[in-house]
């Protein structure tokens, strides 16, 4: 449940902002340095201070500023369409100054919308930005040869090159990115397995625990039988219940775990079972309320409904997800206190854990909740865990408790 570190100030900003403040400097520049400037012995060929005293003109380089605008706006969304606009601007800023070449300075906006392009888009579509823009580079390179125009070093090559940076930039970010994605995903899913490996060695301790009972109340039954048949056919009920919520619960776990137990023991984790000693539950609840308050952070519990015995399984699960949730208030929330509520309805029960605290965890950082959430999966049961709006962190489950006849009548089908 730890919040998240705030971003830092250059990544808030948003790239069609970097965009518009690197091309509209670039733009405004020589207008102010060749134009609103009063003269002096400095003079450019490429930005005359005459080139924008035509009407066609100032209507072009308008044109422009309003195309460089709406990329930058629309970058984000609609990322190949707006970089389209932003080198249309460019071209039309260089036809409104009447330029036989784009100005290396003004194309410096083009590399930073195309290092974003080749960010967040797919090779192929960056690809295909990168090559547009060259063959725009290209295609002033020839015009300016047929014309025999220009003098010096044609600077369309240089300004190639600056393309081809900003797409490896943009690309090793892109890569970087989908490398850090690939990493949280098989972290999330050595969670999901390592929970369901634990989940299995508790089921593994409750069958034991089980089979324990079943055998002392058999060997019970079978030296009472003749001389109090009562005690007899009480103690071979209780064999007949441990056995079906027993195998119920195998039931409900077996088809989901599948082959974690197999992976993570070629991983060399093992854990030491005790084969008599039963697993937690709901009744280890107030001894957790107690310790964790004697901690320093107070846990009220809250029981509603009429309080019944439940299936191994689900008085299993419900405890984890209340340990792990108090564990994780204490640890992160910053809370002074924390409320558990169990709610025993008709046909679940609905655990509630809540916390005054800073809340915010992200599910993708959270592997805690990736526990729970796939102990509640493996019930079938609903799972919600987010910040309350009125402050702190809520987790919430529902898990459905099969009633006796329900039991009775999967077990027979069997």
């Amino acid at each position: 449940m730890s919040a998240s570190p705030p971003m830092p100030l250059l990544k808030r900003i948003p790239p069609g902002l970097w965009t518009a403040l690197v091309w509209f400097t670039m733009a405004v520049w020589p207008i102010v340095e060749y134009v609103v400037m009063p003269p002096r012995q400095e003079y450019s060929l490429d930005y005359p201070r005459d080139g924008l005293d035509p009407l066609g003109a100032k209507a072009l380089l308008v044109l422009a500023f309003l195309l460089v605008l709406a990329g930058s706006a629309l970058l984000r969304r609609r990322t190949l369409t707006a970089y389209a606009l932003v080198v249309a601007g460019t071209v039309v800023s260089t036809m409104a100054w009447r330029q036989d070449e784009i100005p290396p300075m003004q194309f410096l906006g083009v590399d930073v919308a195309l290092g974003y392009v080749a960010a967040v888009r797919s090779r192929r579509g960056s690809l295909a930005a990168a090559a547009g823009t060259l063959g725009v580079l290209a295609a002033y390179f020839v015009l300016q040869s047929l014309r025999g125009g220009g003098s010096g070093i044609a600077a369309e090559p240089f300004m190639a090159l600056t393309v081809v940076i900003a797409w490896l930039v943009g690309n090793s970010v892109h890569q970087a990115r989908a490398h850090t994605e690939e990493l949280h995903a098989q972290t999330a899913a050595r969670a999901v397995v390592a929970e369901r490996l634990r989940i299995a060695r508790e089921m593994h301790d409750t069958v034991a625990h089980s089979i324990g009972i079943i055998a002392l109340q058999a060997g019970a039954a079978a030296r009472v039988v003749e001389t109090q048949p009562g005690r007899a056919r009480e103690a071979m009920l209780i064999v007949e219940k441990t056995g079906r919520e027993t195998l119920t619960g195998l039931r409900r776990m077996l088809g989901a775990l599948r082959e974690a137990d197999r992976e993570q023991a070629g991983r060399g984790h093992k854990q030491e079972s005790s084969p008599l000693r039963p697993a937690a539950g709901l009744a280890d609840v107030e001894r957790l309320s107690a310790t964790t308050t004697a901690a320093g952070v107070r846990v009220e519990v809250r029981w509603l409904g009429e309080r019944r015995p439940l299936p191994a399984d689900v008085d299993l699960a419900a405890f984890r997800i209340i340990q792990e949730s108090v564990t994780n208030a204490v640890r992160h929330a910053g809370s002074d206190s924390c409320r558990v509520c169990v709610d025993y309805r008709e046909d679940e029960l609905v655990i509630e854990i809540s916390d005054r605290g800073k809340g915010g965890a992200g599910m993708d950082t959270g592997y805690g909740l990736v526990g729970m959430r796939e102990r509640v999966a493996l019930l079938h049961g609903d799972f919600t865990a987010g910040p309350r709006p009125e402050g702190g962190f809520a987790v919430t489950a529902r898990l459905p408790v099969p009633t006796g006849a329900e039991t009775e009548e999967k077990t027979g089908a069997r």
